[in-house]
């Protein structure tokens, strides 16, 4: 058996944002909720795209996809404090390249570019105590 957390809470505001060209993806929604007083966020959708990809495989190395214009197919993720306290966005994603292949994989911070707009919404989450399962 798993050592698991179940963690109950609500929701609280939206947010509907547009990232500036050249600005990073998972920077960019880490700021965003930073703005907003978001201490935890889900992304709940996103449309647009990076001038390239970056994406994390499951064996740990990066695949780039390159641009220019690679579309976002799908955006999902999380925004949660790291152990310093500093927010960290977890965004996993589809994306498009320019010959219509579809890659698909967690984004890596820094390494994902906007290209013209992205367009994102955020939900605020409140989270109540976290209590182990089981």
């Amino acid at each position: 058996m798993s050592n698991a957390i179940v963690e109950s809470g609500e929701m609280g505001r939206v947010a509907y944002a547009r990232i500036a060209p050249n600005e990073d993806l998972v920077l960019a929604v880490e700021k965003l909720c930073l703005a907003q007083g978001f201490r935890h966020a889900f992304v709940r959708g996103a449309l647009g795209s990076l001038v390239d990809a970056c994406l994390r495989t499951p064996d740990g190395r990066y695949q780039e996809v390159k641009g220019p214009a690679v579309e976002i197919v799908s955006l999902a993720g999380e925004v949660r404090p790291g152990p310093d306290g500093s927010l960290r966005a977890a965004l996993t994603g589809v994306v498009a390249d320019t010959e219509g292949n579809v890659h698909g994989g967690p984004f890596v911070a820094g390494s994902n570019p906007i290209c013209m707009t992205l367009e994102v919404t955020l939900e605020e989450w409140l989270p109540h105590a976290a209590v182990p399962a089981g």
